[in-house]
């Protein structure tokens, strides 16, 4: 396989994935896949990330990072003006609204799951692996077989760089998904390399974390992300575009 595929992958995570001390305000692990067409994010959705930037913060060189954002700390302290808030989430929200690109995301559940599956499992393979065959199939869908594409995800440091890569590479070696293989390639960013991409997965993954804890409250942000991912013939996201698990 030489060809390379039309499409990028973007992967960031909400909550951490640990067994041993479970946040009872958090206690579930997401890993979100934004999946983006090349093209469409050469030339529409960095620029409007780019202009959003120039226009509230005089520079590029801002990272939007959700929890900053979100408890508006530096360099997001511009955010505690009411009137500069609304108007940067207005435009944030109708960025990530009107941009093309689809969402496939997994998330655990880890008291339930450390009842019912044990403390040896890992939850961060559990839901790559959920993840990879969902973007592959997604991908499959969109005429990208026998090209490779390239999934991007935070730098967590050398050493965690270092296991996932592993594990990313043992999902491809044993999975049963005949292609599935070859049709991957990864890569770790600093956060600092500033990309958009990781930015956008990183602001829809709590987001997600928060419509599995509490279904009933009122979250602006998933009515968006739940338009963007993976769905069925149907239109069913569960399954297809969104796994909980367990």
């Amino acid at each position: 396989m030489s060809e390379r595929s039309e499409y990028i992958v973007y992967v960031d995570e909400s909550g951490d994935h640990s067994l041993v001390d479970i946040n009872d305000q958090y206690p579930v692990f997401v890993l979100a896949f934004c999946i983006f067409k090349i093209t469409d994010y050469v030339t529409d959705v960095v620029p409007k990330i780019e202009q959003l930037k120039f226009d509230f913060f005089g520079h590029d060189m801002v990272v939007l990072h959700e929890r900053e954002l979100r408890k508006a700390q530096p360099p997001f302290d511009i955010l505690r003006d009411e009137t500069t808030r609304n108007s940067f989430h207005q435009r944030l929200s109708q960025i990530m609204a009107t941009s093309k690109y689809a969402v496939v995301a997994v998330a655990i559940r880890k008291n339930e799951f450390k009842r019912r599956i044990g403390t040896n499992a890992n939850p961060y393979s559990v839901a790559l692996e959920f993840g990879l065959e969902r973007v592959f199939m997604h991908l499959q869908g969109l005429g990208q077989s026998r090209r490779r594409t390239h999934l991007v995800f935070e730098s967590r440091g050398h050493a965690e760089d270092k296991d996932l890569e592993s594990e990313f590479q043992r999902i491809l070696t044993t999975t049963k998904m005949r292609g599935m293989p070859d049709a991957f390639a990864f890569k770790c960013a600093n956060k600092q390399a500033n990309s958009t991409g990781l930015q956008f997965s990183d602001m829809i993954a709590r987001p997600i974390g928060l419509k599995v804890l509490r279904p009933n409250q009122s979250n602006r942000a998933w009515s968006t992300i739940e338009t963007k991912m993976r769905k069925s013939t149907h239109g069913n996201i569960e399954g297809f575009g969104f796994k909980v698990y367990p």
